[in-house]
């Protein structure tokens, strides 16, 4: 049996306040993603950012075959245990020999991890759809884009991003946002596979997370008012139950880089082709 292991980003007060909106929390659409194109996968979580956290079942990293981090709402260079944890947990998942992955929060602490630098973004957040996110020229022919292409979009949400890359890692992909949207980060005895957009969201979670922020996004002028904000996710609702719209995919400026599932989700798709056994 193919297992991983999902390190959930974000706190126990921070998956409650999801769940009481019905928002699904960063490990659980992970795994939705990863178990729809391989459902034979048995996916174990981690809460690393709790206190009492622990690998399920007695496991240890010998029981894995890889490591996913998942999104958080939480920040690189704070201090405090959430952080640390998390940061030191992906260093042991990685000294173990461990193949990790890890998107947006993934990338940050990889980069932590391995003495480079993550920053507050000044241009803001980064919300919805990462636009025209370029390849590098060594990410032209990278096997973690098999599938994407050359430019494309990608959902996402961050205020933070990485500002200097440890000496040893590999950019892989840019956009006029952030300089680091992709790259490869290695960290002891493993390679971080990471990207700083959110390829397991699926469209629906898009919607969940424009309901869990939706007070920021008015005040910080991504909608004029409520009424302009529910607009937008009425069409955005529209293109989750029917991807296949393409009118609702033109009002939003999107195409098959965010409707059609296996080119959304294509790194961690390769990421699992090219470390995973039974992939």
């Amino acid at each position: 049996m193919t297992r991983l292991l999902l390190m959930e980003g974000n706190t126990a007060d921070k998956r409650a306040r999801a769940a009481e909106l019905g928002v699904r929390s960063s490990s659980e659409i992970y795994a939705l993603a990863i178990l729809a194109h391989f459902p034979g996968f048995d996916l174990d979580v981690v809460n690393a950012a709790d206190a009492d956290w622990a690998i399920p079942g007695g496991r240890s990293f010998a029981d894995y075959d890889g490591f996913v981090v998942t999104g958080s709402s939480l920040h690189a260079y704070d201090k405090e245990f959430a952080v640390t944890n998390q940061i030191a947990m992906l260093r042991d998942a990685a000294e173990a020999g461990l193949p990790v992955f890890g998107s947006c929060w993934g990338l940050q602490i990889a980069v932590m991890a391995a003495g480079g630098q993550v920053e507050y973004n000044p241009r803001g957040r980064e919300v919805g759809f990462a636009r025209k996110i370029v390849r590098t020229v060594a990410g032209a022919d990278h096997p973690m884009f098999a599938g994407k292409g050359a430019v494309f979009d990608a959902p996402c949400i961050h205020y933070d991003e990485v500002t200097r890359l440890p000496d040893s890692a590999t950019l892989l992909a840019s956009n006029a946002h952030s300089l680091v949207q992709a790259a490869i980060v290695p960290v002891g005895r493993s390679e971080v596979w990471a990207v700083q957009y959110h390829p397991e969201f699926d469209i629906a979670q898009l919607v969940q997370l424009y309901t869990l922020y939706a007070d920021d996004m008015i005040a910080q002028g991504f909608f004029a008012d409520r009424p302009a904000l529910d607009a937008y996710v009425k069409v955005l609702t529209g293109l989750a139950a029917a991807p296949q719209d393409v009118g609702l995919a033109w009002q939003l400026g999107v195409d098959e880089d965010i409707t059609d599932d296996s080119r959304r989700r294509a790194e961690i798709i390769n990421w699992i082709k090219a470390f995973i056994p039974g992939a």
